[in-house]
């Protein structure tokens, strides 16, 4: 490299850090700049010489990551200084003690947190649910780590292009799976929608660029409406003397695809591709009343829908989401989203949590942001030790609404939309869910299964002799209560089946026969069991006659002879001439290897993989299954590579989704393609009809893609069709 290029890469380092430091301005101190400064002097001389692999100096992403931490996360000083800091510590080039010396223990703690990360990140570069949850359990005295390692992938998903496809997929899939419904909880909308848009990018590339092509086509066109509807606003606003600014809002590629997805409609149908924010320079004391005032004045001249009214400054959402939502009738009879909120409103809206706290603690990083390090915490030991669990329940919450009620007291509590009485007993405390007998909402008696709405005011009654019970779980919706009923009647079997255990070693002496391996195998063959552990808590709850427990031991009740299942040959997939390890799949589908799986349907042409199910062999699923993400995440070591040979005389089931004109003969019509003139086997067909229009489900057999792709193209061409989708119907 060139004397040159290196002064270019030192001016680019030092314009980086001077962007970073205009970016802290406004949320440290004159003393933090000097740790800041420190701790980049430190990073930049133990990154010295060092390159990424595309060339780049090293530190480039130091900076980089400080830079989303604190201007996308909306994190401050310390958070900075460790995320310049841990990859040199990771690398051993300085130890904790100095950087203790240096920076204070709170940055140590941090940095520690950050380089156990970072070791798991070396041993397996896609973190797995599991590592997830170790991740932030371990790790949730100061959730600064989790979000630090966030800022971390997405500076890696923002530099993916070239990096080889498995590992940009692989990212993608982990961002989809674990960092966007986190990024959702603590809302970081900005941070989210970019990362499920790259998310999108690399998982469904064709799709992605479809859509993004259709938004700069009609960029033009959907300018000059938002000047047209904004116009009058602003000057009905510059009339009340308001500060403001007005902003359009594309929404992100992904949130367009959901609603198509949602609403079985095409791009051009998506009526609510853009929004309108108004957002208003006031005082705290006056920014709800300003809100309102501007909702006033776009209801007077845009036509309001109040059914999609939502006032989220009264009562703000769980993350600290504040803001007023309209949606108004707009020129051209469009609707069109108007999102109304203060400057604080809008900063809390797009960094989440963390600018919430903020702004009730300070500029310190250290007032309010501890408190909600605390919430977060609550909100991670709530999910109970299972780590798919953790993880489901946060990609529920992805879309859950709200409610909220009041305690005797007057206390606002607020739950799930669907939330009963012990859903509540729970978000008081463990002991009171565990204890809930039934209460009283607006002073009638209820049972404990009572569904909860806004504004109710709720009591609990406890008793002592209440237990939780297993069918709680069918109505409860809290994953709070949801857990701790688990973890309860888990505790709760596992003290049966240990004194189940010790009753039947106390009876098998008794009668002098030896407790081995042998013979519990031998009572669970009988009893039809899979684990010894339920034997005994069956014992334990006097499930089994003692006296017939002795008959099967000692022989005088005969038991049945099974034939244990045969464990399929997985070492028998063929081998590719690449000598890659690639399970074939051939017409003889239906053996007990390997079978189609239900959710998607493939069908000999789709991309393929195999998932070792638990006694049922390989499934073979589409590589776009809608469960596909999950599977490859959670169990990695379950997933096998799959292809198909040659077509042969096999069929196989696809379902067909068609929209189109309700005229007269048109599902005779779309009959007559299918039978008769390809000759195709019609399984099944359902026609829905609404206000002139059809929306059926038609199910066929064919032999492959192909063969589906010509049907579809016929099908078409059938006057009155306007659309023709194979459907993938989800479990």
């Amino acid at each position: 490299m060139t004397e040159f290029n290196r002064e270019e890469e030192r001016r680019q380092i030092l314009y980086r850090y001077k962007h970073l430091l205009v970016t802290c301005k406004n949320i440290v101190t004159r003393a933090d700049i000097k740790l800041v400064r420190k701790a980049f002097e430190l990073s930049l001389k133990d990154h010295e010489g060092e390159r990424r692999t595309n060339g780049e100096p090293a530190i480039y992403k130091s900076i980089s990551i400080a830079q989303i931490v604190v201007e996308e996360l909306g994190l401050g000083r310390t958070s900075v200084i460790c995320s310049l800091l841990y990859d040199i510590v990771q690398k051993k080039r300085i130890s904790l003690e100095e950087i203790s010396e240096l920076f204070g223990p709170k940055v140590t703690q941090i940095i520690q947190g950050l380089v156990k990360v970072t070791d798991i990140y070396n041993q397996n570069p896609t973190l797995q649910s599991e590592n997830f949850r170790k991740l932030l359990l371990s790790f949730a005295d100061d959730v600064r780590v989790v979000l630090i390692i966030m800022a971390d992938r997405l500076f890696n998903l923002r530099n993916l292009e070239h990096k080889p496809i498995e590992f940009q997929k692989a990212l993608a899939r982990e961002i989809e799976f674990l960092y966007i419904p986190f990024a959702h909880r603590l809302g970081m909308y900005n941070v989210k929608s970019d990362m499920e848009d790259l998310a999108l990018r690399y998982l469904n590339p064709d799709v992605y660029f479809e859509i993004e092509k259709k938004l700069k086509d009609s960029e033009e066109q959907r300018q000059k409406y938002i000047k047209d509807f904004v116009d009058p606003i602003k000057a009905e606003l510059d009339q009340f003397g308001m500060k403001y600014k007005v902003k359009a809002r594309t929404k992100s590629i992904a949130s367009i695809l959901h609603k198509m997805q949602k609403k079985q409609v095409e791009f051009e149908e998506v009526y609510d591709i853009f929004a309108i924010r108004i957002i208003l320079k006031a005082t705290p004391k006056k920014e709800k009343s300003e809100c309102w005032k501007v909702y006033s004045a776009v209801s007077d001249l845009y036509r309001p829908n109040p059914n999609r009214l939502r006032d989220w400054i009264t009562i703000p959402k769980s993350n600290g989401y504040e803001s007023l939502h309209t949606t108004v009738m707009g020129p051209d009879n469009r609707w069109v989203e108007v999102q109304i909120r203060s400057k604080r409103m809008n900063r809390i809206a797009e960094q989440g949590f963390a600018a919430h706290w903020k702004y009730k603690g300070g500029k310190s990083e250290e007032g309010g942001l501890d408190a909600w390090l605390q919430d977060i915490r609550e909100v991670i030991e709530s999910h109970g030790s299972d780590s798919i669990d953790l993880i489901d329940s946060f990609k529920a919450d992805l879309y859950h609404k709200e409610i909220y009620v009041f305690t005797p007291k007057g206390d606002l509590k607020q739950l799930s939309a669907g939330a009963t009485l012990l859903d509540f007993a729970y978000s008081i405390h463990s002991d009171v869910g565990d204890k809930c007998i039934g209460g009283t909402v607006n002073q009638k008696n209820v049972s404990i299964r009572q569904v909860l709405n806004n504004g109710d005011q709720v009591s609990v009654t406890t008793s002592n002799s209440q237990k939780p019970k297993l069918d709680w779980l069918n109505f409860v919706v809290s994953t709070k209560a949801k857990n701790k009923i688990r973890q309860t009647i888990k505790e709760e079997m596992l003290k049966e089946s240990d004194l189940g255990k010790e009753t039947l070693k106390r009876r098998m002496k008794n009668w002098k026969i030896e407790f081995c391996d042998e013979n519990i195998r031998k009572l669970m063959t009988f009893y039809k069991y899979k684990i010894a552990a339920d034997l005994y808590q069956g014992i334990a709850l006097e499930q089994h006659e003692l006296s017939e427990i002795k008959d099967i031991l000692t022989d005088k009740k005969e038991v049945e002879k099974t034939v244990p299942e045969e464990r399929p040959d997985y070492s028998s997939k063929k081998i590719t001439k690449e000598g890659e390890d690639v399970l074939i799949v051939d017409e003889n589908v239906s053996n007990v290897e390997y079978s189609l799986a239900n959710c998607c349907n493939p069908i000999f042409g789709d991309e393929i993989f195999g998932f070792i199910s638990i006694g049922k062999g390989i499934r073979i699923h589409r590589l776009g299954c809608p469960n596909a993400g999950e599977m490859q995440t959670r169990y990695p070591y379950r997933v096998v590579k799959a292809n198909w040979t040659d077509k042969g005389s096999a069929s196989y089931q696809a379902v067909l989704h068609i929209t189109g004109d309700d005229e007269l003969g048109i599902v005779s019509n779309i009959s007559d393609v299918i039978s008769k003139d390809l000759r195709v086997q019609m399984r099944s067909i359902s026609v829905d009809t609404n206000a002139g229009s059809f929306v059926g489900n038609v199910t066929v057999v064919i032999a492959s893609t192909e063969h589906l792709d010509t049907l579809i193209v016929k099908l078409k061409r059938v006057k009155g069709v306007h659309r023709v989708t194979r459907y993938d119907p989800v479990n």
